[in-house]
């Protein structure tokens, strides 16, 4: 445990000599700020400026999901770059040898940003959200974006071998969350056709809200997280 907490707080040291790294961490305070009390005066000016009952409104559940994916997407991010930056020097090989193991560093890498993130979406998704929700349907909407954090986490080190490579794939990999947008916008069977990614039903749960929805979300996190580990080179 104690390899694990030393191995945690060397990220958070490179992170905060890193200042594109600490800013992706602060970003979702920004964000929640500009959601919360942006989005709602910029819906009335719209909606009398083009004479519309709605515009924005019916969308403010998908913008707190996204706000839900925010946190875990950016602290799973930085673990990635800092992953990939000590993969680079070869200190990863390392750490595998020590007593941290690879075990111990996937647990200081993968699980403790996600379980932060996790606990900063909690706070924070219910002073910016922007529609009402039952306290446990926070809980589970930050345990979703939680595993999606995981999930892009690894999807930057399975296909990335250096930093640069690494910026770039995480832009990819970051569309894998608009797939809790695909229920709000195509209401057809067609929208299944993304039923593989576990922000789609994330979306179809908050959208209906029917959180038994949110079960087929984390058994496929469950096994992308799983079939990533075993792909990626990095951990």
């Amino acid at each position: 445990m104690r390899a694990i907490r030393v191995c945690y707080l060397q990220m958070l040291e490179y992170m905060r000599r890193d200042r594109m790294l600490f800013a992706a961490c602060v970003a979702p305070v920004f964000a929640g700020v500009l959601f919360r009390f942006a989005i709602p005066p910029l819906e009335t000016a719209l909606t009398g400026w083009l004479e519309s009952p709605a515009i924005l409104s019916p969308y403010y559940a998908l913008i707190d999901i996204f706000f839900a994916m925010l946190s875990p997407a950016m602290f799973c991010f930085v673990s990635a770059m800092v992953s990939l930056e000590e993969a680079d020097e070869g200190i990863t090989d390392y750490l595998f040898v020590t007593p941290l193991g690879r075990n111990g560093y996937l647990t200081a890498r993968l699980c403790i940003p996600a379980a932060a993130a996790f606990l900063v979406t909690a706070v924070l998704l219910p002073v910016f959200r922007l529609t009402p929700r039952p306290a446990m349907d926070m809980l589970l909407l930050a345990a979703g974006g939680a595993l999606q954090g995981v999930i892009i986490s690894l999807l930057i080190l399975t296909f990335s071998t250096n930093k640069l490579e690494g910026m770039a794939v995480t832009k990819l990999s970051s569309l894998t969350i608009f797939g809790a947008a695909v229920p709000f916008f195509v209401r057809n069977s067609v929208q299944y056709i993304l039923s593989p990614l576990p922000s789609f039903w994330i979306g179809k749960a908050v959208l209906e809200s029917k959180s038994f929805y949110l079960l087929p979300a984390f058994i496929l996190s469950a096994l992308w997280i799983c079939f990533l580990i075993k792909r990626q080179k990095t951990l």
